[in-house]
């Protein structure tokens, strides 16, 4: 406000008036805007909530038209003689695995060692090792080299076919296994595919196989019946009967294995989705409510851009698809507007059809009561084009949040202009309040002294 001096002369031009006056000017130029400022920026920072609930709704609703939520497989077993993978998309199908044999691996041992650093030949030299009809791998090592080394030598350069490792049996008991690295009949002894090591001039005839290298267990191939039909397999882990479902042997038995869709993730999807949409949808009602109670009436009670948002967006609920509604899985909505799920229903539809549901929720082919296809986009494609009108990068919602920071700016700088022109002008008003107020004063002064003469000459007149 102004300097305190001012209608210190007179009493009458004071700075409380000024004050007065400004309010009154304030209330008419400068209130209106606030009023506009605070409206905006009411409706700025609701549709900031606004704009969070439609982005947790659309996630909701782009989860359920991902169509790799409806591959995603569950693995039921009854049994413990395989475990199973199965991989998205895997068919869905029950069957029995009944496990005969396991696949095993080729197993040589060589000759009695005292120890594990026995050496084996005095001089350097070489050897070759070979795994059935493969090709031979030469292996060079140093003249004194031991057991240990030749096991690291065979690791290092032909660990691709075979493990080696050394193993005390007994007291100076000190033996070198070769494993295949695979198993399988291919790797078997009789075969011609055993594990070989020859070629060797000076190493110790322990380790060769014309002398003491010999086979302890043969390479054999898994046996097991598929239901009641008998299957082989080098490998105990079979990945190539189903296309993408890994079953991994472990021990003889029978196993029931039950591939499945997993329901339980899409339940939860569309729960998700559920409570998303109730939540936008009551916030939205709420901003959208009219009412003569100005308290009572949401923010954007006016705005047709947010009713036509909520609008769109319930509608999407009983609209069709092309084949089927919402409704026809179990969806529902109440008179205030809240959705829900009858799962008994939705669950039955999954029973009845597991692909239908899916063309229907996120696109594909649907088969009508009368056997004709039905290519459909899906009823979840559908309903995020209509959201994704309003929320997409720069669309609806972007622009009607753009619209109220213009607005809340163009009011800021009308009511910076306001705030100008009114202190220019009751700054002119105050410096012409101090000069009335001296010219007021001089008069007060000058009427004072007039009275004090004619009081003296009133006094004189009386003695």
């Amino acid at each position: 406000m102004g300097v305190s001096s001012v209608g210190l002369g007179s009493g009458i031009l004071t700075q409380d008036l000024l004050d007065q006056l400004r309010a009154a000017d304030e209330a008419g130029t400068i209130t209106p805007i606030d009023r506009k400022i605070a409206d905006a920026t009411d409706k700025k920072d609701s549709l900031e909530i606004v704009d969070a609930l439609m982005t947790n709704l659309q996630d909701s609703i782009d989860e359920l038209k991902d169509k790799s939520l409806y591959d995603q497989r569950s693995e039921t077993l009854t049994g413990s003689s395989v475990s199973v993978s199965a991989q998205d998309g895997t068919d869905i199908v029950d069957f029995n695995i009944n496990v005969n044999s396991l696949a095993t691996k080729q197993i040589e041992q060589s000759g009695s060692f005292a120890s594990n650093t026995s050496v084996v030949d005095a001089d350097a030299g070489s050897f070759d090792i070979q795994v059935g009809t493969g090709t031979a791998i030469t292996i060079n090592y140093d003249a004194g080299a031991t057991l240990d080394d030749i096991k690291t030598l065979i690791n290092t350069q032909a660990g691709d076919l075979v493990d080696a490792t050394v193993v005390q049996l007994a007291s100076g008991d000190y033996r070198l296994f070769l494993s295949s690295d695979d198993t399988g009949a291919e790797t078997a002894a009789g075969a011609g595919t055993d594990i070989k090591i020859t070629s060797a001039s000076g190493l110790d005839t322990k380790l060769t196989t014309d002398f003491d290298l010999a086979a302890i267990q043969a390479g054999t191939d898994a046996s097991f019946d598929f239901n009641g039909l008998a299957v082989t397999r080098a490998s105990n882990t079979v990945s190539d009967l189903i296309v993408g479902l890994e079953i991994q042997l472990e021990t003889t038995g029978s196993t029931d294995v039950s591939i499945t869709q997993d329901r339980e993730e899409v339940l939860s999807r569309v729960d998700s989705f559920v409570a998303k949409y109730n939540e936008a949808i009551s916030e939205l009602s709420k901003m959208t409510k009219s009412s003569e109670d100005a308290s009572d009436r949401g923010d954007f009670s006016t705005e047709s851009t947010i009713k036509s948002m909520k609008s769109d967006i319930q509608d999407m609920i009983f609209t069709t698809g092309g084949v089927a509604s919402l409704i026809d899985f179990g969806f529902d909505v109440d008179r205030e507007g809240k959705m829900s799920v009858d799962k008994t229903v939705f669950e039955a539809a999954l029973d009845s059809n597991a692909s239908n549901v899916e063309a229907f929720f996120a696109g594909g082919d649907y088969l009508n009561s009368d056997g004709s296809i039905t290519t459909v986009d899906g009823k979840f494609n559908d309903f995020s084009d209509v959201t994704e009108a309003y929320t997409k990068y720069n669309a609806t919602l972007d622009q009607l949040k753009d619209s109220y920071v213009d607005s809340i700016s163009t009011l800021n700088e009308r009511r910076d202009i306001a705030v100008e022109q009114l202190d220019n002008k009751y700054e002119t008003l105050r410096q012409r309040f101090i000069a009335f107020d001296a010219m007021i004063n001089r008069i007060n002064n000058a009427s004072s002294m007039f009275v004090s003469i004619a009081n003296a000459q009133t006094d004189a007149a009386n003695s």
